[in-house]
């Protein structure tokens, strides 16, 4: 019988650990849907309505990723009055006021009494220095609402605090919040 030397158990000892190592692979192929790994694609389900995912990226902050998600959005389903506001509201979260104001001008025009419309175009007003208008703007976000909201009341107050007494406030930074339909809204605040 011949004998292995160091060189002869080599291959052999890496034959073991192969086949070591590959049952072990094999047996974690057998992991109830349930296990540890994400489930795969499901291809007959529906997808989730771009709406939705823009205000679950806003509420994130991912203001980039939400306007992607509205523009998405308005190719299934239009420029709807909640397409609008939520590209509004996107563009004011990446500093893009003057989209923001176009997008939130044309809400209220084709969305008279959304008093969410109202409030998100205040808050860019507010931003602009456009104090006056923005006053105005949230008396009218604060009507429609029928003064349910305590963001838009708090708005209007911080605007009105403004106007009454603008050298007061020069050094001041104001948190004015964005809102939309139901319970969620967004702090908009000035970076340093």
């Amino acid at each position: 019988m011949k004998h292995l030397g160091a060189n002869g158990a080599a291959p052999v000892l890496r034959a073991m650990i192969f086949l070591t190592l590959f049952s072990g692979v094999v047996s974690c192929t057998d992991v109830a849907p349930d296990g540890p790994y994400a489930p795969g694609i499901d291809t007959k389900g529906e997808a989730v309505d771009g709406v939705e995912v823009g205000n679950r990226l806003l509420e994130a902050g991912e203001f980039e990723l939400a306007l992607d998600a509205y523009t998405r959005a308005a190719l299934e389903q239009g420029m709807s009055h909640d397409v609008l506001i939520g590209i509004g509201t996107a563009n004011i979260g990446l500093g893009r006021l003057g989209q923001a104001e176009d997008q939130l001008r044309r809400a209220t025009r084709e969305h008279p009494n959304s008093a969410e419309a109202w409030n998100n175009l205040g808050v860019v007003l507010m931003e602009t220095g456009q104090t006056p208008e923005a006053v105005q703007v949230f008396r009218k976000a604060y009507a429609l609402d029928n003064g349910e909201s305590d963001s838009i009341r708090d708005n209007l107050r911080l605007a009105l605090a403004k106007s009454e007494n603008p050298d007061n406030n020069a050094g001041q930074e104001e948190d004015y919040k964005l809102v939309r339909r139901g319970s969620s809204e967004y702090l908009i605040r000035s970076t340093p």
